[in-house]
């Protein structure tokens, strides 16, 4: 799923090929991101659309011989010359009369000719990693550097991709824009990017005159340890056209787009504001002394578990200070449980890239590989990140609390010097561990974030002034974050406080059994089961087949009643129509209900899980397929409190529910009992850096 789609798409033919855009509309400026090599396309501009299409019009396109463009086998289709009348197609069919053209790499040389040759269709150039006529040609030492070659190209091309992005990518924790780059080079074939390499360039006398003559301002980019196109390639840019601005990233690789896109992004819109003389209003809010105090709440969407643990918190902080204002920023289908609960919701809220519905994209039937679908969810993060600090910028916030805010973590650890306040980051589980059935890649990659995550922590610690693990020491998954690497157990001791488990309600302040039920509907003769997946349509599938098993499961046990709680994202009318079988899309207060019923059959996610321990109710929980978390850190913790019945989705047919349903109503469990301070303890922390 991406971050932002195009308002419109298109194709315009020109020269027997077609060319396929997208236009992604704003009243402001328009960039054109140009394409590079035809050995990727324009999906590599990925990390840079969803944040320039907030504040600039932004047009890219595909080259001819990748994406949804043409191939074509005439090499003369892919001259220098060819490159730039397409570019120009482009920018007419799009309604673009002038724009500031970026580039990366070929495509950085592309932008530049577009300036030089058809200077009154560009405003500004940024080129980044440039790739050019007059570059400085890196020695290569290697000798696999000899599969450059188009012969080699057509007989074994994933060999030669696999090789040159993993030297394109030589930025450290690069796993992923590995897999993307060769997984879209592999949309298109050798054969054709053989064509690529006899291709007419433009006549060199003529081309370096015009770039010498460029006058509109120009932004270099290019990182130093650049394995494809030395860094000392844009210092001879620089010097051929003097005005012409440079930024060096030291270390960066080939692919800063990707690898630094929170420097590079900032870079681009801040270098057409001044291009542009935008001014940006001040919205920053300016109060004085002895103000009161305020906090940003970032609760995650996956899981509506988050939005009840961090309501219970966010109550406990202002019963601490409560001088404290609370803003959230958040996505639905937290921000319904926020409304009923009359908090304010940031207005930037709405700008939020929908994670949930990655997660469901990402699923199957009761299945989600978890850890693959957070790594797809890059452009997403990045995209929400730069809505985080731009918040944060304007609002003069005290305290920024992240619940599992991934991106906010990952990127201020990443860009360190845009943190402006004091931050507390909470989880209630540290790090990926990989599905067996998932094979080794998912093994090492694993590893690899994991090695990433520490080093981060390690090298710039202040980020986080207060780390809040939502558990014990004891709910930690056993072992390690990989070969050869630290104890998640003692690792998580020596870098977090830990609040105790956050239910978020007290069990024992419910009121009697017996009147709560017949409160909330239910009849002495009845048995009440809840069946109840969370806030996602992951779900479904578990319902549909706990539905099909329900009239076995009635014959076993009498006065049995069935209430399916479907979540805002799962329509009742698409589950099958059981007698005995109610559904609701919504339950207020739900955990109430939890506490009083018969028995209950969930998900294994960790909220309603812990709902039903600390109310010490019988379920059987069922965790979603190749779910790290589920299957791992939440069944582990189950079993620290001695609570619940594992069942494989696998096993769930009628014989086997009915079975074990008869078994578990009217059990006595003796489960660990929750703590019922966890929100208390969590607030004190937070309090403390207010």
């Amino acid at each position: 799923m991406r971050a932002r789609y195009p308002d419109k798409d298109g194709t315009v033919e020109r020269a027997g090929q077609s060319l396929h855009y997208e236009v992604y509309e704003h009243e402001g400026p328009t960039v054109l991101l140009a394409p590079t090599w035809q050995i990727i396309h324009s999906r590599h501009w990925k990390m840079q659309i969803p944040y320039l299409a907030r504040h600039l019009r932004v047009v890219t396109f595909d080259p001819v011989g990748n994406g949804k463009s043409s191939r074509s086998l005439d090499p003369a289709r892919y001259g220098a010359r060819e490159v730039l009348e397409d570019t120009v197609a482009v920018l007419d069919a799009t309604a673009t009369p002038t724009c500031t053209a970026v580039g990366l790499s070929r495509g950085g040389g592309l932008v530049l000719s577009l300036a030089a040759l058809y200077p009154e269709r560009v405003d500004a150039v940024v080129a980044i990693a440039a790739s050019h006529d007059w570059g400085v040609t890196r020695k290569q030492d290697d000798p696999r550097w000899g599969m450059y070659d188009p012969d080699f190209w057509r007989t074994d091309w994933r060999t030669f991709v696999e090789f040159f992005f993993a030297e394109a990518c030589s930025d450290p924790r690069s796993t992923k824009l590995w897999e993307d780059t060769v997984g879209w080079s592999l949309e298109t074939t050798g054969g054709v990017i053989a064509q690529t390499h006899a291709a007419q360039p433009l006549e060199l006398d003529e081309h370096e005159r015009a770039v010498r003559a460029i006058d509109v301002p120009v932004l270099l980019i290019h990182g130093t340890d650049d394995r494809i196109v030395p860094a000392e390639s844009s210092q001879v840019l620089q010097e051929m056209i003097p005005h012409a601005e440079m930024i060096t990233l030291d270390g960066a690789g080939h692919l800063p787009t990707a690898r630094h896109p929170v420097v590079v992004n900032r870079a681009v819109h801040d270098f057409v504001d001044r291009v542009h003389g935008t001014v940006r209003l001040d919205t920053a809010v300016h109060v004085g002394h002895g103000r009161p105090k305020r906090a940003l709440y970032l609760s995650s969407p996956i899981g509506l578990g988050h939005a009840r643990r961090d309501l219970a918190i966010a109550r406990e902080l202002r019963a601490a200070r409560p001088d404290l204002f609370v803003d959230w920023l958040a996505q639905d289908p937290v921000t319904r449980v926020l409304e009923a609960s009359g908090e304010s919701i940031h207005p930037a809220s709405q700008l939020l890239a929908n994670e949930s519905a990655h997660i469901e994209a990402e699923s199957g039937e009761h299945d989600l590989a978890a850890f693959q679908a957070l790594r797809d969810m890059d452009e997403i993060q990045l995209a929400n990140f730069l809505v985080i600090d731009e918040v944060v910028n304007e609002g003069q916030y005290d305290l920024v609390i992240g619940d599992e805010a991934w991106e906010l973590d990952y990127y201020l650890h990443e860009n360190p010097g845009l943190k402006k306040t004091s931050y507390a980051w909470m989880t209630d589980f540290v790090g990926y561990l990989p599905m067996p059935q998932r094979g080794e890649r998912e093994a090492v990659v694993a590893a690899d974030y994991n090695v990433e995550m520490i080093e981060q922590v390690a090298r710039y610690g202040r980020i986080r002034d207060a780390a809040i693990f939502v558990g014990n020491p004891e709910d930690i998954v056993p072992g390690t974050f990989g070969p050869g690497l630290p104890g998640i157990r003692a690792w998580t001791e020596a870098n977090y406080d830990f609040a105790g488990y956050v239910t978020g309600f007290d069990p024992s302040a419910l009121g009697d059994r017996a009147e709560v039920r017949r409160e909330l509907g239910y009849h002495e003769d009845e048995r009440i089961c809840i069946v109840s997946v969370g806030g996602s349509a992951v779900g479904a599938d578990l319902l549909r087949r706990v539905a099909r098993a329900f009239p076995a499961a009635r014959r076993s046990i009498d006065g049995l009643r069935m209430i399916m709680v479907t979540g805002p994202r799962i329509d009742p009318s698409e589950l099958p129509s059981v007698e005995g079988v109610e559904y609701r899309s919504y339950v207020h207060e739900l955990y109430r209900h939890l506490a009083v019923v018969d028995v209950a059959i969930v998900q294994g996610g960790l909220t309603t899980t812990m709902e039903l321990t600390a109310c010490k109710v019988p379920f059987i929980y069922v965790p979603l397929r190749n779910h790290f978390e589920q299957n791992f850190h939440v069944r582990a913790r189950l079993d620290q409190y001695h609570a619940g019945t594992f069942l494989p989705y696998e096993d769930l047919d009628e014989d086997n529910l009915a079975a074990l349903l008869a078994g578990e109503v009217g059990r006595q469990v003796d489960y660990v009992s929750v703590e019922t301070d966890g929100a208390a303890r969590a607030a004190a922390r937070l309090a403390q850096l207010l």
